[in-house]
């Protein structure tokens, strides 16, 4: 039997054994896992060597094994279960997804303590298991690491002293570096990015600010009041990292789409009619905002826009323009001459 299988049936001993008042005989845990006595004996052993506090108890004329719930030290300062312990120990790859964020080092320090409060022989039998658990990290942001850091240091600080900053910041929309006095109300980690949510009171408006865009930053002596109906989550409205105002949007998705749209929950709003020939009309009320549209151009032909019609015009208008930066250069050599793809029946978009 390869080791893996071997790691991966003691470990669900170990949580069967955790989960069981009364513990387990061998007979039951060798029909559970469908394997011999024998084996199951073998697996005790090497629990034991590893570290795990197990014990047997005769009771009925049975033997039982039990896991004891306080035969760690690390487990009793701790407070923590043998499971949970465990898990936290088997999730320390998802401190990758906070790779680019100020509390990374934070987080790998805790996972590290969360290692020390196991025993070696028992880190060395988890580390045995199969890879449970994998996290493909989200493209990071560039940005200048020290100046990014004494913002994100200086942002918290004023967010928790309610103070007004200044800052200087590069405007993607403009492309033109322009001066902002905010009222700083939370950062939000998202899409391998920092972002701050903030008043700015000359516009009287809630915007979102890129933090690696931030050219300069002061926090001023001057306090404010945070307005009231401000929403406590990031981006409550948007599909990306946006605020804004909602929308009723319906959007209909062919059969091949539709059965990834209707996986997974895209935002809290949403709502889907299932339709006879296997597609789905998907509504949501969320920003029309560029986080949107490009979800739905993801989708291509499979997806198409029932309304608002300004939002259908929009999403047309950048598939023309997307055509039309294609188009010149994929004409193609057919015996000896050339044709116009704009032309082609198999294509979905044509003049």
């Amino acid at each position: 039997m390869p080791r893996h299988a071997e790691s991966a049936r003691q470990w669900k001993i170990l949580r069967a054994l955790e989960a069981s008042r009364q513990g387990e005989t061998v007979k039951a845990l060798a029909r559970q896992h469908g394997v011999a006595e024998r084996t199951i004996w073998r697996d005790m052993e090497a629990l034991q060597e590893a570290g795990f506090p197990l014990i047997d108890e005769k009771r009925d004329g049975r033997t039982r094994w039990k896991l004891l719930p306080n035969g760690l030290k690390g487990l009793q300062d701790s407070s923590l279960t043998l499971g949970e312990l465990a898990s936290l120990y088997f999730s320390r790859t998802l401190v990758q997804c906070l790779v680019g964020t100020p509390f990374q080092e934070d987080a790998r320090s805790a996972m590290d303590k969360v290692a020390a409060a196991l025993p070696q022989r028992m880190r060395a039998f988890l580390d045995r298991l199969p890879a449970v658990l994998h996290v493909k990290a989200t493209p990071r942001k560039k940005r200048e690491e020290t100046r990014y850091r004494k913002h994100i240091a200086d942002l918290l600080s004023a967010i928790l002293e309610y103070r007004q900053v200044k800052m200087q910041y590069y405007s993607a929309a403009s492309r033109q570096t322009k001066e902002y006095l905010v009222e700083p109300y939370r950062l939000a980690y998202a899409q391998g990015g920092m972002y701050l949510l903030a008043q700015v009171p000359k516009y009287r408006q809630l915007r979102t600010f890129a933090v690696e865009r931030i050219k300069s930053l002061a926090v001023t002596a001057r306090t404010f009041d945070v307005t009231e109906g401000t929403p406590t989550d990031p981006f409550p409205n948007s599909l990306g990292v946006h605020t804004g105002p909602p929308e009723r949007i319906e959007i209909e998705f062919l059969p091949e789409a539709a059965i990834h749209v209707r996986e997974r929950t895209w935002h809290a709003s949403q709502q889907i009619r299932e339709k006879s020939d296997g597609s789905i009309l998907l509504t949501l009320n969320v920003c029309n905002d560029w986080a949107l549209r490009s979800w739905i151009l993801s989708f291509g032909p499979l997806a198409r826009v029932v309304s608002p019609p300004s939002l259908a015009e929009s999403i047309l208008e950048q598939l023309e323009e997307a055509r039309d930066g294609y188009a010149p250069h994929l004409d193609l050599e057919l015996s000896g001459s050339f044709f116009d793809l704009s032309d082609h029946p198999r294509l979905p978009f044509r003049r």
